[in-house]
């Protein structure tokens, strides 16, 4: 990691929800709403982003925990937006708290960490 990468750093992302993104579940006549999943996956892809510029040539990062709470529903094709921000930083795992918005106001949030790897060591190549 390049030692610019401090505490207190964040990004945002932002997408329109999508019929693909949508709970199914819940049965016929009952409108897809935009799903846990996918704002996890929102998140998830924030936190990578805020990371990438910070990583050294060879480095990557893959996701080992999150904790998340989804609080409030969110029409498909409604836009959301995550935020990331670096809360810990200790050796190569990394704790970013995470929150998620629609048009109306925050629907979700939490934390998610992930661990720097070293790309061909962790795809087992010499």
């Amino acid at each position: 990691m390049k030692p610019e990468f401090k505490v207190g750093l964040s990004a945002e992302l932002a997408e329109t929800s999508t019929e693909a993104q949508g709970v199914r579940h819940l049965g016929e006549g009952v409108p897809a709403f935009y799903s846990t999943p996918a704002m996890i996956a929102l998140m998830e892809r924030t936190s990578i982003e805020l990371l990438k510029p910070y990583l050294e040539g060879g480095e990557g990062s893959v996701g080992v925990k999150v904790n998340i709470k989804h609080f409030a529903s969110t029409e498909i094709g409604a836009k959301v937006r995550a935020k990331s921000t670096l809360q810990a930083i200790n050796d190569r795992r990394c704790v970013f708290a995470v929150e998620a918005f629609n048009e109306k106001g925050k629907i979700g949030e939490g934390t998610h960490e992930r661990t720097i790897i070293t790309v061909k060591k962790f795809a087992g190549q010499p």
